[in-house]
């Protein structure tokens, strides 16, 4: 009964931290739309600039270490051994605080030389400021993993939300007074610095709230296993940061290399500014995108590991198998609708069609990087973790490539061509790893593409007739009643003529929600 009853807390726990991860990605990719226009495209690429810097730091201390600790306390609880203050807590924290104390200290001492790598040597002062939010990761890192490692999630979850919701107050905050008062364009960035820096202090309180409540620290005398902790912490805790930064690392290229590059192709270097904060604007709807084609992967991860592959093979291959189906079907529809509303999309949320040629290609991205995430994270629950955070690396380098060589050619049409290369690399490669370990699957032989080509099909009609009648709209308002009208109806469109076209089986429609209205749509057509 006990191991029943902890199932069910280990399950109920991983899906509150799916949720809180979802919401916690709703709201870092929302928050950028009012950013840019209440600062406009130039204070927009500063923020983008300082941001890769600043996510880095915070996947390193919700996924990367966190996960490392976690095993750690299972395996210690394993043998015997108690979380003692002198033999595991300030041990693993000096570690911690080893580890990001030296990036902090790189950061701080090669602030100037990284900004003028980046192409603008204003954004010295911002680059050191952010290495702050290097000294603070430790804290939270060990109370986290600590907290997982004994099926607590709640107060993973719940900070996670916390500091995520501070930091876009402070940030939207920050963007009116900018708005208002029109200071320099660089404030932008030291302000989204600073409330990175408070949202991860206000996380460190949640945190402690719950440590003081559960006083998860026992008095028991051992030898320190320095060896374990630091492969732990160093090989575990950094593949599993990486196997969650797939898009923020293709913005890290960008931040270090897109500005040297356009103006190799001939821009000024306050053209380049501009032109790479219309190219940014790209990076939120790829992110709503990507959540949405992969958030029932996410939420599957519970149930997926090696050792329940052997138990029940069949079983685990249609749930892995019904996850990458139904984030196929999404991303497709996500990709090309946005590809296809674009135009009308951009002047609703950023006031203007800039870029919009440009914004179409990255568009792409949103079914690539759906597709190579879902992928990942199945290959994670399987024990890849090492696996998935190479071809991870091996995207970021792609990427880096890619700039350097097609945008000096192309202009920023190249930085677009070279994110959708470097993601269809990078799921690919993840797709060939899961056919590998899955060879059962036959993931394509159960896409029904002829439902599939129909129902993007009608979409598209759809969308484009709707255009041709209506036609322009002037009003902010106008358009976006508009465009919430003609996404809602087409997304219908496309789910229904999958559904009617039999694209599901009704195992598949019951991992969505509201799981019977998509299986009565779907039965409508047999009688």
């Amino acid at each position: 009964m006990m191991k029943g009853n902890e199932h069910n807390k280990l399950m109920k726990g991983a899906l509150l931290l799916t949720l809180a991860g979802f919401i916690s990605k709703l709201l870092s990719a929302g928050y950028r739309i009012p950013l840019q226009n209440l600062t406009g495209d130039l204070g927009f690429y500063v923020y983008q600039q300082v941001y890769p810097f600043l996510a880095i730091a915070m996947i390193l201390a919700l996924y990367g270490f966190p996960s490392a600790i976690s095993k750690m306390t299972v395996d210690m609880k394993t043998q015997g051994r108690g979380l003692s203050l002198r033999n595991f807590y300030i041990p693993v924290f000096l570690l911690l605080f080893f580890m990001s104390g030296s990036v902090f200290l790189f950061l701080v001492f090669n602030a100037e030389e990284i900004a003028v790598w980046a192409g603008d040597p204003n954004l010295k002062q911002t680059y050191q400021l952010a290495a702050f939010i290097f000294l603070v990761i430790p804290f939270p890192v060990l109370m986290r993993g600590v907290f997982q490692g004994m099926q607590q999630m709640q107060p993973t979850a719940y900070s996670q939300i916390g500091e995520q919701l501070t930091r876009v107050i402070l940030i939207i905050a920050a963007a009116v007074w900018f708005y208002l008062w029109q200071e320099n364009i660089y404030a932008i960035g030291r302000a989204a610095v600073v409330a990175s820096v408070t949202g991860a202090l206000i996380g460190v309180i949640i945190l402690l709230v719950y440590f003081i409540r559960y006083k998860p620290v026992e008095k028991q005398h051992f030898t320190i296993p320095w060896h374990y902790y630091v492969k732990s912490l160093f090989i575990l805790g950094i593949a599993a940061a990486l196997n969650h930064m797939v898009l923020v690392i293709i913005q890290f290229a960008d931040t270090l290399t897109l500005i040297p590059s356009l103006q190799e192709y001939g821009l000024t270097k306050d053209e380049a500014m501009k032109t790479k904060g219309v190219f940014d604007r790209g990076q939120p709807l790829i992110q709503l995108g990507t959540v949405l084609g992969s958030s029932f992967a996410l939420a599957l991860m519970p149930v997926i590991s090696d050792e329940k592959l052997k138990q029940n093979a069949q079983t685990l291959h249609g749930s892995i198998r019904s996850a990458m189906l139904i984030s196929f079907y999404l991303a497709v529809g996500a990709a090309v609708g946005l590809i296809t509303i674009f135009p009308e999309t951009n002047r609703l949320l950023f006031q203007n069609d800039d870029g919009t040629g440009t914004l179409r290609i990255l568009a792409i991205a949103v079914f690539l990087s759906s597709i190579g995430i879902t992928a990942a994270s199945i290959l994670q629950g399987l024990g890849y973790m090492k696996r998935t955070a190479g071809f991870i690396a091996a995207a970021f380098f792609l990427k880096w490539i890619g700039n350097q060589t097609l945008v000096p050619l192309l202009g920023i049409d190249g930085s677009a061509l070279a994110t959708v290369l470097s993601l269809a690399v990078f799921a690919g490669l993840m797709l060939i790893g899961l056919k590998r370990k899955l060879p059962g699957l036959h993931l394509n032989k159960h896409v029904n593409w002829a439902a599939l080509l129909t129902a993007t099909t009608g979409m598209v009609l759809f969308l484009l007739g709707m255009d041709y009648l209506i036609g322009p709209i002037a009003s902010r308002f106008g358009l976006l009643l508009y465009v919430m009208f003609i996404s809602i109806v087409g997304a219908m469109i496309y789910l229904a003529l999958l559904l009617r076209l039999k694209a599901f089986t009704d195992r598949q429609l019951s991992m969505l929600p509201f799981a019977r209205v998509w299986i009565r749509i779907h039965k409508e057509r047999d009688r």
